[in-house]
């Protein structure tokens, strides 16, 4: 009976800490810095690329992906950040993809 009380106990506290583990974590995009970017500190650039396109694409109220594009773009910007580790990540896209505030 005692060994039951401490695998049930166990189990308890395995499932209370896992959850008391997951946290929501949120990105303030203009930090990012490009060696953030270049190296996955922040996350996968590809995913970082895809929302930056999606955030420019819907400023200017273009509904269109061009996947290939978005592909070519990725590749510029993790180059430009590989040349410019101290960049800002959104000046970066700015420049590389010739867009505006």
């Amino acid at each position: 009976m005692k060994k039951t009380s401490i695998i049930v106990l166990g189990v308890i506290t395995a499932l209370l800490g896992s959850t008391a583990c997951q946290a929501q974590v949120t990105l303030d995009v203009r930090k990012i810095t490009c060696w953030q970017f270049a190296t996955h500190k922040i996350a996968n650039p590809k995913f970082i690329a895809i929302w930056l396109n999606g955030y420019h694409h819907g400023a200017r109220g273009d509904t269109i992906i061009d996947t290939r594009q978005l592909d070519t773009d990725t590749k510029k910007m993790l180059h430009y950040c590989i040349n410019n580790p101290n960049a800002l990540l959104m000046q970066g896209a700015e420049t590389i993809l010739g867009l505006s505030k």
